[in-house]
């Protein structure tokens, strides 16, 4: 059986990635790790999390933890600790984690040299396969058409725009061959010149606890199409993570994303 640890243990997901390895046949939670100095250290992670007692307590380092495969949901800080620790200590690692600079990205992708690495902005299966769909819809349609992306997430969410919502314009932009970085337009104010039809425009919206919208929007002289993916419950993420953590349980040293675990490349 496969031991799983959970970093961000105690958080939203957390939560719900305790509930999802403990519903899998295929592995064990090993461990539950949250930051040092909370409330909840000692806890039995299974009583936390609300599913009854796992014999799993919340510690406050990976070092404290034995596992063969980390999934980390936490903050850009800690992810890239828990992943040079996961390096030194030739351990996998699935990261969910968003928010990370272009420079950050490539030290996770660098990793892959030297242990399984799965980095991916949305964990979901029907996102990855939105991924996988807008290409083709970028190439069909996107030359002749003002594309927009719309996304909204609870209240709490720290960056902006979502880490799904940027690789929903890297995915257009390649399919383009555009450079995101130079035709990403993030949020508009007061007058402006018309439209440039080369721009790839974002609109956040935080409100509630939504857990995740995202629409990419083609939008054409008399006509538009929309590629939408909603999503109601953690659950969603969770699962594809602990699918994603299965699946590099068994691979060799490199760098991979949702696409590889889902055969879609």
């Amino acid at each position: 059986m496969l031991k799983i640890a959970i970093a961000g243990a105690c958080g939203r997901m957390g939560r719900a990635l305790i509930k999802a390895v403990t519903q899998s046949d295929k592995m064990i939670m090993s461990a539950a790790v949250h930051k040092k100095g909370s409330s909840l250290l000692g806890v039995d992670a299974g009583e936390m999390a609300g599913i009854g007692r796992v014999n799993v307590p919340v510690v406050a380092t990976i070092a404290e933890a034995e596992f063969d495969v980390l999934i980390d949901f936490t903050l850009v800080g800690p992810s890239l600790e828990n992943l040079e620790y996961c390096v030194e200590k030739h351990k996998s690692i699935v990261i969910g984690t968003t928010g990370f600079s272009v420079d950050q990205k490539k030290r996770i992708a660098q990793a892959g040299e030297s242990i399984p690495v799965l980095l991916a902005a949305n964990m979901s299966v029907g996102m990855n396969l939105c991924f996988h769909l807008l290409k083709q819809m970028s190439e069909v349609l996107g030359d002749e058409s003002d594309i927009e992306i719309i996304e909204t997430h609870h209240r709490h969410k720290v960056d902006s725009p979502s880490g799904t919502a940027m690789r929903l314009g890297e995915v257009v932009a390649d399919a383009l061959g555009r450079d995101l970085s130079g035709c990403a337009v993030y949020g508009r104010e007061g007058v402006s010149e018309p439209r440039d039809r080369n721009t790839i425009g974002f609109a956040t919206v935080r409100a509630g606890d939504v857990v995740g919208d995202h629409t990419v929007l083609f939008a054409s002289e008399g006509e538009r199409v929309e590629l939408t993916h909603k999503a109601s419950s953690r659950m969603t993420f969770a699962k594809g993570a602990v699918r994603a953590a299965h699946w590099l349980g068994g691979q060799a040293n490199g760098f991979y994303d949702m696409e590889d675990v889902l055969g879609l490349r």
